[in-house]
């Protein structure tokens, strides 16, 4: 798409330019009805129509998470000092407009009888009304008066825009047919409709080459070679460059958002007063999609998720999450690749050969974003991401969580500390008797001791993930053909006296003969990281919730084999650490790099340069 837009063109569509409109309870994205709006008394919503109905004395609250107005962030990062709210209905309603700050009383800053004129519309400048020095959020509620309808809402204002942003969205896809398809079908027909058509547009990366989606005008399908998440990803943002766009967008495949939060996420990057301001989307738990996951997260040792179990329906804890979002984050704050809008001039940094697992986290960290979280702008993921561990994902874990201190001087922390990351990994699976994960986490470990050029080498990480295959017999899902294993529980692990013996005794390891006696324990699999369910186990059986099974067996013999080879792998961590940080960064600055990628993708000829001028990492 090559459409050329003026900066003011937006602004010229009306007087008006919108903030943010509603978002609706949608099917197959999330219909908690109270994320979005409360209904209360002779309030109903009609689906088919569009609109709630109402009748005398039914309320209708939008003191919700996903439709609060957080005029506190509009005012610190955007200047905002003009708004206006407008509605859209049909009768005569009771209008509150309430401004809630943090740890104060509220205010009602607007409170009037309101009817709507013949276009069903009504306005109210709010601008003289909220408290600037105060900020805070605002929400309202209607109560109606006679019979009556409600369609919609929009916080508006007079002042135009800073930027046009014309952002790519970029998607990395593998063997994920249906679910990318569906994305970009419901992106095809958001465009259609909405006014930002002009200024967006879809990159599909097929990583696996077998999305078979039809191009059109706004969706671009590119093919590319399985370099993970990285590869992919770092080919979006090389065809968004190429389209000359501002901002890209990076999504997961399945891309389960309600699409109008790219109107929010474009207007708040339209009005945005540093130019290197982004946008990080949240995720919501797969089984509870009224609870938080991660809205954004810091990275210190371990991925730390922001506001992790917040409850997006109950308004207080929303507000807390809302008012807490608005301090400026700290350097190690990060945004997930299942949404992360960003500026393309401000990303110095390219995507490192992470493969998967770690590269999002760099990615922040090492470019100065100004990375802010927003109402709405929330992914719904179908998969719990405790269900998903495994041998693989920990040895990816372990050597990108390495990386990370090595190689970004702003993320640097003390020799201790740095050399108990990889024993944390090491001693959470030791106690849980993953024998087969302890030899990936000691292949992991050596592989970061081995440098940033083995991962250049490795991009596709084909022969890593043929290798631990191999190693992967105990610990690979097998079907349940039988009954569920009965458990055998001897020692109670929530009594204090047994939990100290084995913490004493590494969890039976020092004791004689304990896989006689030890627990046989079965769990969920998205339970394998709670350690003390696990203390006295000399067994243990997971289960996944597709009929699976594998389980894991007490060895002395496995557990000290693993154990001296970590103990030998620390060693010479310990010796080489001040080489391998300088290895680390000269090799992050030479590889998260265009210049890298365009020659592993094929895309120009000639080797990447040893002496590259790249940007140095923020320090």
């Amino acid at each position: 798409m090559n459409q050329i837009v003026k900066l003011d063109q937006v602004s010229q569509m009306t007087e008006f330019v919108t903030l943010q409109g509603l978002l609706w309870p949608e099917r197959g994205i999330s219909t908690e009805r109270e994320v979005y709006f409360r209904l209360r008394g002779a309030a109903g919503l009609s689906e088919k129509q569009g609109m709630i109905v109402t009748n005398i004395g039914g309320k209708i609250k939008f003191d919700t998470a996903f439709n609060l107005f957080n005029l506190g962030k509009w005012q610190k990062f955007c200047g905002l000092n003009d708004l206006h709210l407008m509605l859209k209905g049909k009768g005569r309603f009771e209008l509150i407009v309430f401004q809630a700050m943090a740890d104060k009383s509220w205010e009602r800053i607007y409170n009037e009888i309101i009817s709507f004129d013949d276009s069903g519309e009504f306005s109210v400048d709010l601008s003289k009304a909220f408290d600037a020095q105060q900020g805070g959020i605002l929400f309202f509620e209607l109560k109606s008066l006679d019979e009556g309808e409600f369609h919609d809402a929009f916080w508006r204002t007079r002042q135009k825009p800073l930027r046009q942003p014309r952002i790519a969205l970029s998607i990395t896809t593998f063997k994920r047919e249906r679910a990318v398809r569906e994305s970009a079908r419901r992106f095809a027909e958001f465009v259609k409709t909405s006014k930002l058509a002009p200024f967006l547009q879809l990159i599909v990366v097929d990583n696996g080459q077998s999305a078979e989606i039809t191009p059109s005008e706004y969706v671009t399908i590119v093919e590319n070679e399985n370099l993970g998440g990285s590869g992919g990803f770092a080919r979006g943002l090389i065809e968004a460059e190429k389209r000359g766009v501002s901002h890209c967008l990076f999504m997961d495949d399945d891309a389960s958002i309600h699409m109008p939060a790219l109107e929010r996420v474009w207007t708040f990057l339209a009005y945005a007063q540093d130019e290197n301001a982004a946008v990080a989307g949240g995720l919501t738990m797969a089984n509870h999609r009224w609870a938080m996951w991660e809205n954004g997260a810091h990275f210190r040792l371990s991925c730390k998720p922001r506001d992790m179990g917040t409850d997006l329906r109950e308004a207080h804890q929303a507000f807390r999450m809302e008012h807490d979002s608005v301090s400026d984050p700290a350097t190690n704050f990060y945004g997930g690749w299942w949404f992360f809008a960003f500026p393309i001039a401000f990303a110095k940094h390219r995507p490192f050969p992470f493969f998967v697992r770690g590269d999002d986290i760099s990615f922040s960290i090492a470019n100065d974003f100004k990375i802010v979280t927003l109402p709405g702008v929330v992914c719904f993921q179908d998969a719990d991401f405790s269900d998903k561990e495994s041998l693989q994902t920990l040895y990816l874990d372990l050597r990108s969580h390495v990386i990370h201190h090595l190689a970004l001087p702003n993320m640097e922390i003390s020799r201790p500390l740095l050399l108990s990351l990889p024993l944390r990994f090491f001693g959470r699976s030791f106690l849980q008797l993953h024998y087969e994960t302890l030899e990936a986490l000691n292949i992991s470990f050596e592989d970061v001791l081995r440098g940033p050029d083995f991962f250049a080498e490795n991009a596709d990480m084909s022969v890593r993930r043929a290798d631990l295959n191999k190693i992967r017999k105990d610990e690979a899902w097998k079907p349940l053909d039988g009954p569920v294993p009965a458990q055998k529980i001897r020692f109670d692990p929530h009594k204090a006296w047994v939990r100290l013996l084995m913490k004493a005794t590494l969890n039976g390891h020092l004791l004689p003969f304990f896989s006689h006696y030890g627990n046989h324990r079965v769990l969920r699999a998205g339970e394998r990281g709670r350690i003390r369910e696990t203390w006295a186990a000399a067994q243990i059986t997971y289960l996944d919730g597709n009929g699976k099974y594998f389980t894991v067996r007490h060895s002395k013999t496995k557990a000290f084999k693993q154990a001296w080879r970590m103990f030998r792998n620390t060693l010479r961590f310990n010796s080489q650490m001040d080489d391998l940080k300088a290895e680390w960064r000269e090799g992050y600055n030479r590889l998260a790099t265009d210049q890298f990628w365009q020659k592993r993708l094929g895309l120009q000829a000639g080797p990447v340069a040893q002496d590259d001028k790249s940007q140095p990492v923020n320090s």
